[in-house]
Parts: structure tokens; C-alpha cells; sequence
């Protein structure tokens, strides 16, 4: 074919198209390893080339349809990356609880929290070993040095401090 040959022209873009449609496919798919969207990215390369075609040397064509659907790929994956970047945003949870109600339930945690920090030392550790740290008596006595016995009673003392302190509130 020709330099001089426009790629305005029908039968000469169908040429072209027959020509490099399987080069064109088989670089995107390899650079996104995905069939559809290759072929997406495919169709508009050509339909770009359609639209611009009075500014496309002959000669350039598979050129520029490479470069085309490269930039096409390019910023598929930019627009995916700022999504997955958006996603990683937490979201504000929204309740449907009333502002009383969460009031109540911060001041409520407050108090408790309170109660805990005055827990004896020993009671303490062994209560938010157990109920923060997810540690059976068996591990809390390990790391302590005590017996599980003693952890027992260490909780069940803690226990029944903060539910005399709780009530009270």
C-alpha cells in the first residue's frame, strides 16, 4: 500500500483494521490479561483512528492504534487505582439509634472504664487479659506465673466489683 493512501477512505481503514486487529488485541490482552476488556480497548483504538483519521499518515496506523489503546489501558488503570484508593476510605457509619441513646451509651462506657482503672492491679490484668486479649485462664496463668485457680478468683472478683459499681450507676 501506498503512503499516500488516506485513511479516510472505508475500504482502506477496513484494510487496516483486518491487518492489525489481532496485533492490536493480542498486546492488550497481554497487558491486562483480561479478553473483554481487551477487546474494548481494541474497538475504541480503531474508533479513535476512525475519528482522527485526516491526522493519521498511513504509514503510521499501527503505530498509532498501539499507542491508542496503550493509553486507553493506562487510564483504565489509573481510574481503577484512584477506586481502590477511594475504597480504602473509611466510610461514616451511620446509626439509627437516637443521639439520646448514644449519649447514654458513651457516658455508660466512660463510667465503665472508670470502675476498671479501679480495679485492683491483679483483678485488672486478669480482666482485660481475659476479656480484651481473648486469653484463656490457662495462658493468663501461664504468663503470670499463678495457678488458674487463682485467675479464677481474680475474675470472678473483678466481675463482681464491676457489677456493684455498674448497678450503682
Amino acid at each position: 500500500m501506498e503512503v499516500s493512501k488516506s485513511v479516510c477512505n472505508s475500504e482502506v481503514f477496513e484494510k487496516l483494521y483486518d491487518k492489525y486487529v489481532d496485533d492490536v488485541y493480542g498486546f492488550m490482552y497481554y497487558k491486562c490479561g483480561d479478553k473483554d476488556l481487551a477487546q474494548d480497548f481494541v474497538q475504541e483504538s480503531f474508533v479513535r483512528m476512525w475519528e482522527n483519521c485526516k491526522k493519521i499518515i498511513y504509514n503510521k496506523a499501527k503505530s498509532y492504534l498501539f499507542m491508542v489503546s496503550n493509553n486507553l489501558f493506562l487510564s483504565d488503570y489509573r481510574h481503577k487505582k484512584v477506586v481502590l484508593e477511594h475504597e480504602k476510605i473509611p466510610q461514616k457509619e451511620f446509626s439509627n439509634e437516637t443521639p439520646e441513646y448514644i449519649m447514654e451509651e458513651q457516658e455508660f462506657l466512660k463510667k465503665l472504664e472508670s470502675v476498671i482503672a479501679n480495679l485492683g492491679e491483679k483483678e485488672r490484668v486478669v480482666f482485660l487479659m481475659n476479656r480484651i486479649d481473648k486469653k484463656k485462664y490457662r495462658e493468663i496463668a501461664e504468663e503470670l506465673g499463678v495457678s488458674v485457680k487463682t485467675v479464677e478468683k481474680r475474675m470472678t472478683a473483678a466481675l463482681k466489683n464491676i457489677r456493684t459499681h455498674i448497678k450503682g450507676i
